[in-house]
């Protein structure tokens, strides 16, 4: 079939990396929902969680499901959420490390007799024995039909402090030190740590641009983001999965009210992998989230407040990086 919309994930990185396991549950996962194989799909999930008594779940852009009954609502309707009659998937990236794995794919929807190519992240928790606990899905608003773009933090930090880098290692240590760390960032040192060849994108629609690749353009691209962080919009991370190759990290945004007030940020979930090249260098950066976008938001879907929604994560300011937490909790 031709492709109507294609990928950046597809466009920018054509040949899947090597070593990618098939029977990873997360790829199992999607690749059953693709064949419509429910029963199959269902099964990767016991009835709770092996440590608790929480149910499982799979967390998507439009709407978490919890417990079997939920689970099955997701994996027989995930096709039809995106106006598509059948699906299949291109794994693109795949990271595993503490309990986790993530595979990065090009999920193809047959939409009208021609493909629909969507970029996304697929985080899964795992359980024992092949299953899943919990899965996230990542991809971009605007690849999903009425969908605004809006997403609740998934996680409720234990306190609003930025993420410690010494949890990281190797150039995404680095990058992160120099990108979140008062009183400001380094451009300068985050381009040391990048290979010149690093490719910036992958979770965008494809629209025939050039990527941003090349110390220039890279340059330009972090100069905009010190303008704000970190003191006006702060990242919190709440897990890393890094195998040594890449690192993946999902986080929740935590805003200053200078962020607030002057820029209109309100805090959302997002994640990004950071795929280190030969030389140990930063070769692709690839970020998923709705970063800009809260103007476009529209309040009458999102089950939330405005009012409510900028009180997550909600600082006075981030003093010697640390951010004082808001009264109220959502």
């Amino acid at each position: 079939m031709e492709i109507r919309n294609r990928a950046e994930l597809d466009v920018l990185y054509p040949e899947p990396q090597q070593g990618i396991d098939d029977h990873s549950p997360e790829l199992l996962l999607m690749a059953y929902i693709a064949e419509k194989r429910t029963e199959e799909a269902l099964a990767l999930f016991r009835d709770r969680r092996q440590f608790s008594a929480m149910p499982p779940a799979a967390d998507t852009p439009y709407g978490r499901f919890e417990g079997k009954d939920q689970l099955r609502a997701f994996a027989e309707g995930f096709i039809s959420r995106f106006d598509a009659d059948g699906l299949s998937i291109t794994p693109k990236f795949q990271t595993r490390s503490g309990g986790r794995s993530v595979t990065e794919m090009v999920l193809n929807f047959e939409v009208d007799g021609m493909i629909n190519q969507v970029p996304m992240f697929v985080v899964a928790d795992l359980g024992s024995r092949g299953t899943l606990e919990e899965v996230r899905l990542y991809t971009h608003s605007s690849f999903v039909p009425r969908l605004t773009p809006y997403r609740k933090p998934l996680f409720t930090p234990a306190h609003l402090e930025m993420g410690d880098p010494g949890l990281m290692t190797g150039a995404v240590r680095e990058y992160y030190t120099a990108l979140h760390h008062m009183p400001g960032v380094d451009v300068e040192r985050i381009l040391r740590c990048m290979h010149p060849d690093c490719v910036f994108g992958g979770y965008a629609l494809y629209r025939g641009q050039e990527p941003e690749k090349g110390m220039e353009a890279l340059r330009r691209v972090y100069t905009g983001m010190a303008s704000y962080i970190p003191e006006k919009v702060g990242m919190r991370y709440e897990t890393l999965i890094d195998d040594g190759v890449t690192g993946v990290i999902e986080w929740v945004h935590v805003i200053s009210d200078r962020g607030r007030e002057e820029l209109g940020r309100i805090p959302m979930s997002g994640i990004a992998a950071y795929m280190r090249g030969e030389d140990g260098r930063l070769i692709s950066i690839r970020i998923s989230d709705y970063a800009w976008m809260e103007k476009e938001i529209d309040w009458q879907q999102t089950g939330i407040t405005k009012e409510q929604a900028m009180k997550i994560n909600a600082v006075t300011e981030f003093p010697a990086g640390v951010g004082r937490k808001s009264q109220e909790t959502l």
